[in-house]
C-alpha cells in the first residue's frame, strides 16, 4: 500500500515540477505525462500488484446509465455556471498563462482541446482512478482510498493553475476537484472499471474547452 501511494505522490510531484519549473511546450509535457502516468503504473499493476489490466477498461452497461446522465448534467452545469457567474471573475490571465507556460495559443488550441478531452482524460482516469483508487482499494480501507485518490487528483490540477485565478476562485476549484474525484471514485467502484468516470471526465473537459475557445476568441 505505502509503495503504491509513494509512486502516485512522486509521479504527481514530478509532473508538478515539470509544469512549474521546466515549463515545456504541451507536446513535451504530454510525453512526460505518458511515461509517469501510464508506463510506471502499468508496470506496478501488471508485475507488482498482479491485477488485470483489461478489467479496468471493461464495459458493464448497467453501470453506464448514471454516468451518461451525470455527463450531460456536467456539461449543463459548467457552461451555465460560466455564463451566470463568469462576469464576476477575471479570466484574462488564463490565455496568457497557457501561451507563456505551454505554448498553447489560438492557432493550436483546437488540437490541444481534442487531445485533452479524449486522450489526456483517459490517461488521468487510468492513473487517478485505476491506479490510485481501484488498485489501492484492494490494499487499504475505502476511506483511505477515497481521500487519497481525490486529494492527489485535486492538488495535481491545482499545481498547474497557481497563477491563473484569484485566491477565492482557486479555493473553489480545489474543492470542486476534490468532490469530483470522490464522485469519479464512486462511479468506478461500482463498475470496477474506469470507463464511467472517463465518460464524465470527457464531458467536463469538453465543457471547459468550449469556455477556453470563447476566451481565445475561436467561438
Amino acid at each position: 500500500m505505502k509503495r503504491l501511494m509513494l509512486f502516485v505522490v512522486l509521479a504527481c510531484i514530478a509532473m508538478a515540477a515539470i509544469e512549474l519549473y521546466i515549463a515545456p511546450n504541451y507536446l513535451v509535457k504530454s510525453i512526460c505525462k505518458l511515461f509517469l502516468f501510464l508506463l510506471i503504473p502499468y508496470i506496478y499493476i501488471r508485475f507488482v500488484a498482479h491485477l488485470s489490466f483489461k478489467d479496468l477498461f471493461s464495459v458493464k452497461m448497467k453501470y453506464m446509465k448514471l454516468p451518461i446522465i451525470l455527463a450531460t448534467g456536467v456539461v449543463i452545469i459548467i457552461l451555465s455556471a460560466y455564463w451566470i457567474i463568469g462576469g464576476f471573475f477575471d479570466f484574462s490571465n488564463v490565455t496568457v498563462m497557457l501561451k507563456d507556460n505551454m505554448a498553447v495559443d489560438k492557432g493550436n488550441f483546437l488540437f490541444v482541446a481534442i487531445y485533452i478531452a479524449l486522450v489526456n482524460s483517459l490517461l488521468e482516469e487510468f492513473f487517478f482512478r485505476g491506479f490510485a483508487f481501484l488498485a489501492l482499494l484492494k490494499l487499504t480501507t475505502k476511506r483511505v482510498a477515497y481521500f487519497f485518490s481525490a486529494g492527489v487528483f485535486a492538488f495535481y490540477h491545482i499545481a498547474m493553475m497557481t497563477d491563473w485565478f484569484s485566491i477565492y476562485l482557486f479555493l473553489l476549484i480545489l474543492l470542486s476537484l476534490f468532490v469530483a474525484g470522490c464522485l469519479f471514485n464512486k462511479l468506478d467502484e461500482k463498475a470496477d472499471s474506469i470507463l464511467p468516470s472517463w465518460l464524465v471526465h470527457i464531458s467536463a473537459n469538453l465543457s471547459i474547452n468550449l469556455i477556453g475557445m470563447t476566451l481565445f476568441g475561436i467561438i
